[in-house]
């Protein structure tokens, strides 16, 4: 996908998206449950996800003006969300020293100020170093959570 980056408050507020983005919000408001899966970056989502979630949820499709002194109306109500995170540190590291913050922001940020929720995560750490049958492991409770679609 093309996914350009959006420079200014306006062209987020007002532009339009690409044909690209345009098909990814049918395909999501399509979808009951949305599947997020991503390697950590510098302690967060790599910058082209950060640029696809910018270009597609913006006001009018993932959220509706905000009456005067009220919070923008969630236009995303009624989906369900997993994210799942690989990462080469342990995740326990990740979710209890480092209090999992890219991981919450993007669940409350972006993902409930929208209307998805609830929010469910994996993390997957020390990927690299993993066993074939650790791997073959989390495969399995991958697949068992989209079978369940939470």
């Amino acid at each position: 996908m093309d996914i350009p980056l959006l420079r200014t408050a306006e062209d987020f507020q007002n532009g339009k998206p690409s044909a690209s983005i345009e098909e990814a919000q049918q395909k999501i408001i399509w979808a009951d449950h949305l599947l997020i899966l991503f390697p950590l970056w510098l302690g967060a989502m790599p910058a082209v996800l950060k640029a696809f979630f910018e270009q597609t949820l913006r006001p009018g499709f993932a959220f509706a003006e905000a009456k005067k002194g009220r919070l923008p109306k969630k236009l995303l109500r009624g989906k369900t969300s997993r994210i799942v995170v690989t990462m080469g540190m342990p995740g326990f590291f990740y979710r209890f020293y480092l209090r999992a913050h890219s991981l919450k922001s993007l669940e409350k940020n972006v993902l409930a100020f929208c209307g998805i929720k609830p929010v469910g995560s994996s993390v997957i750490g020390m990927i690299e170093g993993m066993s074939a049958k650790q791997r073959a492991n989390w495969l399995a409770r991958m697949a068992a959570l989209g079978r369940k679609a939470r």
